[in-house]
């Protein structure tokens, strides 16, 4: 099969390394490796390309070792991390990549390797039960659960389309009797659970029951996988697009998932593509998967995903998913600003694409890739919500804040509405703990998600918003917290002074919260200000935690502490405060409430307004954890007892330097001498005393009207604007 004619890896390699670009698919569909010479001229060309003969040297030097090691195909038995797990995983991999091996050099040593595996998967595959290390998810045969068996499918289809007809007719009918056809059936018609629901374990089974279909010429599977088992369009892939990204190409699922569902989308929409061009699938809902892309970027610092709802803090864009997604993206839209993104990545694909993203690397077309601050709206309609990104600096090198205002993101979903986090100086500073899981170690439970996350990591108490009474947003139970999203009130991203504003009712019965969240540049400071306003509006007296996780060694706190020297209590029994010792607590005061902590080489100083009787309580994870299955990271939290409504004010402030080289330390100290906060009849005003003797007011209306105006008096000085927000600066100079 070729590209365009019924398969998916392209045969117009050869014919596009040795001419140095990409040629026509349809005009090269027929096009084989025919000599050595050919091959050898393929590879001369493409040695230009310094990414393209890295990336065939990488993956020759693993298929090459594969190949020495011997075909191994076992039975089934260890759940993720497990010998048997590992070396299916391998297998897949080096059927992919004997197959790209085929396309690029002709040597049929690559062909003959992929076929002797798939006649043994042939002879394993037919015998094959549930996995027997299955738990509760839906069991594969191949790996413990489907899901793994589906990236399996997605990959080896993808080898055997490149090898294909290089093999003997017998062993073709053989390997697609015993392994693709009896594969598409199980993760479609035998597990409709899984194959017709909107989730990216339906999207990789979609994916590779599709792209089975295209290799094999069954209309009927791809007939099933673009719109469901029943061809109604309820289910399928092309849901999947309408119902899992938002019209600025935002995954519900989040950052980390968003990452991991990219890759199903992309191969499975670039072979639609190639094989029925008119549907226009990239064009599909004015682009979104192409939108998606560039999202999945915009959703990094320093190249590392956001870590909201069920992900590791470890995964960044160098990873298989982003490679793909980067060369094919570029393949589309020719944007200069990806091939910055191959840069930084170090590694592209042995595609066409890949090559094109080589070549044109190698010529110097590549640009900045052009990090902003914006808004990602959440829901296939844009109305649940947001990821509000706001950077002080578009080079991705500068503070960035990020606003969790979005929707639930279904069962990967963690309970932090209006949530946030904080990057600076190249590190996590307020942080989110995301999932608690050891990905594919496999003595973590095999890899899969742990307990802990379920009773620490996505409890509310484990993130920075606000927790009533002890107890998760929407009870912790996610059909609840599905039912409802935040609103985004407003959000401005320009100039010095960039804001978010939204609300969340519903989380709590009878319970409204909102949150706006300022990024500050103030001349002279070592970065922007983070302005934090949360008030809150409840029915009856309640308890108000606001917790804050940061990343860093406490140097002072500027209130007195009761320490527990000896024997730490634990916070609490339940919602996650079961995993919490208490370090310390205090009973600040508008003048002192305060803690310094520093994180390398830069201070930063959490200054709160107490409301009045507030408590804090400085807190550590890792309480009740017998197996050591969590990280021990420190938290501070405000309380508030007995209270209907309240309002939290509180500024992050970095600052100084220090240099253990030189035994040197400057500005370690706040340059804030006081906060001060005011209500008028519709708005909260925010003043920030500087020690300079400079003044800064921030303004929220409780409305977002843009023309209607409002007055406030601050200090006994009158101040009106217009709109939701203003800023003064000084003597009521609005800017």
């Amino acid at each position: 099969m070729a590209y365009g004619r019924g398969g998916l890896l392209a045969a117009a390699l050869i014919a596009a390394v040795a001419t140095g670009g990409v040629a026509d698919a349809a005009g090269a569909a027929e096009a084989r490796p025919t000599s050595d010479a050919v091959a050898t001229e393929a590879l001369a060309q493409g040695a230009r390309y310094p990414m393209f003969a890295s990336e065939l040297k990488r993956v020759r030097k693993e298929v090459d070792a594969a190949i020495k090691a011997g075909i191994d195909v076992p039975v089934p038995k260890d759940p993720g991390g497990g010998r048997t797990h590992e070396q299916h995983k391998r297998n897949y991999t080096a059927l992919y990549g004997a197959g790209l091996l085929y396309r690029a050099t002709g040597d049929k040593a690559y062909a003959d390797y992929a076929g002797k595996m798939l006649l043994a998967y042939a002879k394993l595959y037919p015998g094959l039960g549930p996995h027997p290390a299955a738990s509760n998810e839906a069991a594969g045969r191949l790996f413990w659960q489907s899901l793994n068996d589906a990236v399996w499918l997605v990959y080896a289809i993808q080898g055997y389309d490149a090898v294909r007809d290089a093999l003997p007719a017998q062993d073709r009918e053989t390997i697609e009797r015993n392994v693709f056809r009896p594969m598409a059936k199980f993760l479609s018609e035998e597990q409709p659970q899984v194959f017709d629901i909107i989730h990216n374990h339906a999207t990789w089974a979609c994916a590779a029951v599709g792209m089975t279909g295209y290799v094999l010429h069954d209309q009927a599977l791809v007939d099933k996988a673009l719109k469901g088992l029943d061809g109604s369009g309820k289910a399928g892939f092309l849901r999947q697009i309408d119902q899992l990204f938002s019209p600025d190409g935002y995954y519900t699922e989040g950052p980390y998932y968003q990452r991991y569902a990219l890759q199903p989308f992309v191969l499975f929409a670039h072979a639609i593509d190639a094989n029925a061009p008119e549907r226009k699938i990239f064009a599909y809902r004015d682009g979104v998967l192409l939108k998606a892309i560039k999202a999945s970027v915009q959703l990094t610092y320093d190249g590392y995903f956001f870590p909201f709802n069920d992900a590791m803090p470890d995964k960044s864009l160098r990873t298989d998913e982003l490679y793909q997604a980067v060369a094919i993206g570029y393949g589309v839209t020719h944007d200069p600003s990806l091939l910055s993104i191959a840069q930084w990545q170090g590694r592209t694909t042995l595609t066409p694409e890949g090559l094109e993203v080589a070549r044109d690397v190698a010529a110097g077309k590549a640009q900045p890739f052009p990090y902003a601050s914006m808004l990602l709206r959440d829901g296939p309609e844009g109305e649940q919500g947001g990821l509000a990104i706001m950077r002080s600096d578009p080079s991705d090198q500068g503070e960035v804040l990020v606003a969790k205002n979005t929707a639930q993101g279904m069962g990967h979903g963690h309970y932090d509405k209006l949530n946030w986090i904080l990057y600076d100086n190249g590190h996590p500073i307020v942080t989110d703990y995301g999932a608690a899981r050891f990905l594919n170690i496999e003595a973590k439970d095999g890899g899969r998600y742990l307990a802990e996350n379920t009773s620490w990591a996505k409890q509310t108490v484990a993130h920075n918003t606000l927790v009533v009474n002890e107890t998760s947003h929407f009870g912790g139970k996610v059909k609840a917290a599905s039912a409802l999203a935040p609103k985004q009130i407003f959000f401005a991203d320009a100039g010095a002074t960039k804001v978010s504003t939204a609300e969340m009712v519903g989380a709590y019965p009878g319970v409204a919260f909102r949150r706006t969240l300022v990024q500050l540049a103030v001349e002279g400071l070592t970065a922007p200000l983070v302005v934090d306003l949360l008030s809150v509006k409840g029915g009856k007296p309640a308890q108000y935690d606001l917790p804050l996780h940061f990343a860093g060694q406490i140097i002072d706190a500027g209130f007195p502490l009761r320490s527990n020297v000896g024997a730490r209590p634990i916070l609490g029994t339940d919602a996650g405060y079961q995993h919490l010792w208490v370090d310390a607590t205090g009973t600040p005061d508008a003048s002192n409430a305060r803690l310094t902590w520093i994180n390398d080489n830069r201070f930063y100083t959490w200054r709160m307004l107490p409301p009045t009787g507030a408590s804090v309580i400085l807190a550590e994870s890792g309480a009740n954890d017998p197996r050591f299955n969590l990280r021990r990271e420190p938290v501070l939290i405000q309380r508030v007892k007995d209270a209907t409504d309240t309002t939290f004010v509180g500024v992050l402030e970095p600052h100084g330097a220090y240099d253990p080289s030189a035994e040197t330390t400057k500005g370690s100290t706040s340059r804030i001498k006081a906060l001060s906060h005011v209500r008028s009849a519709d708005a909260d005003l925010v003043s920030i005393d500087l020690v300079d003797g400079r003044t800064v007011t921030l303004a929220v209306a409780d409305g977002a009207e843009a023309g209607r105006e409002h007055k406030a008096v601050v200090d006994g000085k009158a101040v009106t604007w217009k709109g939701h927000f203003a800023r003064f600066d000084g003597a009521g100079a609005q800017r």
